[in-house]
């Protein structure tokens, strides 16, 4: 039998956290009148590839996503390690889980971040539904995986 691991209860830094997720919510649909949804964002950037047409607004969509880049190196700089991965590394598991994300936020018509926070903020009964069937699908496979592999 597996040992079992265990998570850090944090409930500062995750409020921290969340605070400063919804403030770069609020900021992307104040600025630019978009949804702060990474699935979204990084479709935008490649739209807005020379070739495709698409509209000329880069810049804020490589900002973000810089950001998500880069906060990691802030943490190391800031503690001086990486935060520790409380799941067992498998490379094709992780692309094979990529790849299913990668489908149903196309099915979906949005990621966890644009349904999750953006959607149900603005009282959306689709991101409702979205993040509904997310946590489900969440709740199923991780007892499939945690009891029955």
């Amino acid at each position: 039998m597996e040992p079992v691991v265990t998570t850090a209860f944090t409930p500062w830094l995750s409020l921290l956290g969340g605070v400063l997720i919804g403030i770069s919510a609020v900021m992307v649909m104040g600025m630019f009148g978009k949804i702060a949804g990474i699935t979204g964002i990084t479709k935008g950037l490649v739209a807005t590839l020379p070739f495709a047409g698409g509209p000329d607004d880069r810049a804020w969509r490589i900002a973000f996503l810089a950001g998500l880049i880069l906060s990691p190196l802030l943490v190391v700089m800031a503690t001086g390690s990486y935060p520790k991965a409380t799941i067992p590394p498998s490379l094709i598991g992780m692309a094979v889980a990529g790849l299913l994300v990668g489908i149903g936020t196309s099915l979906g018509s949005g990621c966890t971040s644009g349904h999750g926070v953006c959607g149900i903020a603005r009282l959306s009964r689709r991101s409702f539904a979205a993040v509904a069937s997310f946590l489900a699908t969440a709740v199923i496979t991780t007892t499939v995986l945690r009891h029955f592999f």
